[in-house]
């Protein structure tokens, strides 16, 4: 398991904190973590959300077997300072007598880096791999090559991999969308695979940052994935949450998706619950087990209920249904 995304300042844009890769020619910084700091990392990012440019930090846990045992990594573009080292150290006061190990990632080794190791993911009947891995979806599988580049969401993390189990469950249950939004698409995989499962559907996937909008507009076009407003089309739009003029005009959803954090989840529940339609689902994802209850009481008191939850080791993943009114 591993939680990873960019510093940013908390402000307006509340939907979809970038799950940014380090930039090209960067020098990562690892100290070991308990989980329980991890976890608060995932969160809370102190200091570093002052930082220009900001890191990119990373969670994990490195031995399956140690599950207190966590590691944490930060990627900076520029040779780290002492200052900034000591700044790191305190984030994590369990390795304060740790000296952190910093490593240098030339520029023309990220590439090959970032895709080591990225086995196919098969959940449900969806199988995805990288452009690195030649692979090809076994018979009755549908497949995507994601790349695990500029953005969150190649479906190697449990909350990913958590919302593909999903839809696959719902479209096996009988389900039918007809409208759905995927918010903080991150690379676009999740609007692929609704769009794969109801090709019929129109469907929409917004992002915060124009960098995930690119790759999504990229995998879509390795994907043989049409863009576009038509039925079986993905229209791609960049807004925090459903901030834009397209989002709004396109409601209500019968399906919504958001993989992106807790406190925004809980912060746009009143928008996602007006976006919804009576009897439309919404999964939500990038939460904490120790953050789903809080996610759907907030949800529950937009006429919600919790239908059925995935659990992939410390990420849940939630459907909850907008209930009918009767009058």
């Amino acid at each position: 398991m591993s939680a990873k995304r960019r510093a940013e300042p908390k402000g307006d844009g509340i939907t979809g904190f970038p799950f940014d890769a380090p930039r090209q020619g960067s020098w990562k910084i690892t100290l070991p973590c308990t989980k329980e700091e991890g976890q608060i990392l995932d969160e809370d990012l102190g200091e570093l959300l002052m930082l220009d440019p900001p890191p990119t930090v990373m969670t994990s846990e490195p031995d399956p077997a140690r599950p207190d045992d966590w590691q944490l990594d930060v990627y900076v573009e520029a040779k780290p300072s002492k200052a900034l080292l000591a700044q790191i150290v305190a984030l994590v006061p369990s390795a304060r007598k740790v000296k952190p190990v910093v490593t240098h990632i030339p520029e023309e080794d990220w590439v090959t880096l970032s895709q080591s190791g990225l086995e196919p993911i098969r959940a449900g009947r969806f199988f995805v791999h990288t452009p690195h891995n030649a692979d090809h979806a076994p018979a009755g599988m549908t497949g995507f090559v994601i790349d695990a580049g500029r953005a969150f969401g190649t479906g190697h993390h449990e909350t990913t991999t958590g919302c593909l189990l999903m839809l696959d469950r719902l479209r096996r249950s009988g389900l039918r969308f007809d409208d759905i939004a995927d918010i903080g698409t991150g690379t676009g995989l999740l609007a692929f695979a609704a769009r794969s499962l109801w090709p019929a559907a129109k469907v929409i996937a917004s992002d915060i940052d124009p960098v995930s909008i690119e790759v999504t507009a990229e995998n879509a076009a390795i994907n043989a994935i049409p863009v576009g407003r038509a039925r079986g089309q993905v229209e791609l739009v960049v807004a925090p949450g459903l901030a834009h003029r397209r989002l709004k005009g396109r409601l209500p959803y019968d399906l919504l998706i958001a993989n992106i954090l807790a406190g925004p989840l809980i912060e746009l529940a009143p928008v996602f619950g007006n976006a919804v339609l009576p009897g439309g689902s919404l999964i939500l994802a990038g939460l904490l087990d120790t953050q789903a209850d809080a996610v759907a009481q907030a949800y529950r008191r937009q006429g919600f209920y919790l239908a059925e939850t995935i659990q992939r080791g410390d990420w849940p993943t939630l459907r909850l249904v907008k209930r009918r009114r009767h009058f």
